[in-house]
């Protein structure tokens, strides 16, 4: 018999909000789908609607036995970016949270209340996070796990990460709506931020696992969703794919000035944060292009000085340390090639020196367990450093839907078993 662990079956990274004078909220719950791996076909469409979650009926699953169930589930709130980003820093307290589990084992309007070392309210100081108690819930492959979380007092909303793909999305409602079933379409709206909630994890057989992946915007899109899709066709429902991305991260720099704050943390305050995660084997790399198109020079934008523009030495050292902090975890190391940017507005042949050169870096060094050649995937052959034109959605530097089913089909199935 199989040693019960815990493994994460949804996570997110904790990135930082552009500061808004709106940034504070009060007496709103937020309500987010995590739908623990199945073996199946996803339902059509990639758009959360309201009142359009999908039930269990549209998770089919394949033999008897779910390859991923379990009895006791734990969230982990985090207030990473509260700490150090204003004039004060700022606690945040949830006042309740619940789970609502789909499924014919769980009555529509069962709720299980949440508690935090036995109390229903909890304060995350800044910089910190809180992990709740173990929640008994019947909850098995192809179900939908809802967590609602309600904040009664203004709360300064600056630990978010955006996240978009089939399997993403979340809402917000006015009120304490954690008892809701069903949210008032007049008082409610979908939302793709993803606020303090950074980890569900299940208490689960031994055999099933989690993979990370780690990166910049791409990530933070679609095809972390489109791999566990992938894993659910493919008979791979023992795997859980985990997202820890945040649009506009770099390896080596970060942003000090108000106006581009929110474009995310270095790599040196985020991977070894971020990438330890229950149950998780293996990570997957996917960053350094920011590194490469941000920086512009102070006569075109006084945030963005060329004296940011990384050697390309200098941004694979990064990558190493990426991989030597990888490695004491314990973790198992593919990292993807970057991706085509021809037609990008700071495109520029050094640029595109810089990405083949770290790109080759990826493929030949024997410091990894694998490269993920994303880029010969989506590139035209007729132009090698544009992307073909079905992969590019449109700004030519991230990919469309299917550059990101294309970018799931990529990982090697060694990975996923």
């Amino acid at each position: 018999m199989s040693t019960p662990k815990w493994v994460a079956i949804w996570g997110n990274a904790v990135s930082i909000a552009e500061n808004r004078p709106e940034r504070y909220a009060r007496n709103i719950t937020l309500r987010y789908p995590v739908r623990i791996p199945f073996d199946g076909q996803s339902p059509a469409g990639d758009r959360l609607q309201i009142g359009d979650w999908p039930s269990v009926g549209d998770w089919p699953l394949v033999g008897d036995r779910p390859p991923v169930g379990g009895t006791p589930l734990r969230l982990t709130f985090d207030n990473f970016c509260g700490e150090n980003r204003d004039a004060d820093d700022s606690p945040v307290t949830i006042a309740k949270t619940t789970l609502l589990v789909t499924g014919s084992r769980n009555p529509a309007d069962r709720f299980y209340p949440v508690t935090f070392a036995g109390e229903r309210s909890v304060t995350i100081a800044p910089g910190k996070s809180v992990t709740s108690d173990p929640v008994e819930v019947s909850a098995a492959a192809g179900e939908t796990v809802y967590v609602s979380f309600y904040l009664a007092d203004f709360t300064l909303m600056r630990s978010v990460v955006y996240t978009c793909g089939p399997l993403s999305g979340g809402m917000y409602a006015n009120g304490d709506q954690t008892e809701t079933v069903q949210f008032d379409v007049n008082t409610s709206r979908v939302t793709k931020l993803n606020y303090f909630l950074s980890n569900v994890s299940l208490l689960t057989a031994e055999e099933n696992r989690a993979i990370v992946c780690y990166g910049d915007s791409i990530t933070a899109q679609d095809w972390p969703d489109y791999l566990q899709l992938r894993c659910a066709r493919e008979g791979f429902g023992h795997t859980a794919i985990i997202r820890r991305a945040a649009s506009g991260t770099r390896i080596l720099r970060e942003y000090t000035c108000l106006t581009y704050e929110s474009y995310g943390l270095m790599g040196s305050k985020r991977f070894e944060r971020e990438v330890p995660t229950d149950g998780a084997d293996a990570v997957i790399i996917q960053q350094g292009i920011n590194d490469i198109i941000h920086p512009v020079g102070t006569d075109v934008n006084i945030f963005r000085p060329m004296s940011d523009l990384p050697t390309v030495e200098e941004l694979i050292e990064g990558l190493k340390t990426y991989i030597a902090q990888a490695r004491r975890m314990g973790l198992r190391v593919y990292v993807g090639t970057l991706l085509p940017m021809g037609g990008w507005r700071t495109d520029a042949p050094f640029r595109q020196e810089m990405r083949h050169a770290y790109n080759d870096f990826i493929r030949t060094t024997d410091l990894i367990d694998g490269c993920i050649d994303f880029d010969k995937a989506l590139r035209d052959p007729a132009r090698p450093d544009w992307f073909l034109p079905e992969y590019d959605s449109g700004d030519h530097l991230h990919p469309s839907k299917k550059g990101y089913e294309r970018m799931a089909a990529e990982v090697p199935e060694e990975l996923l078993k």
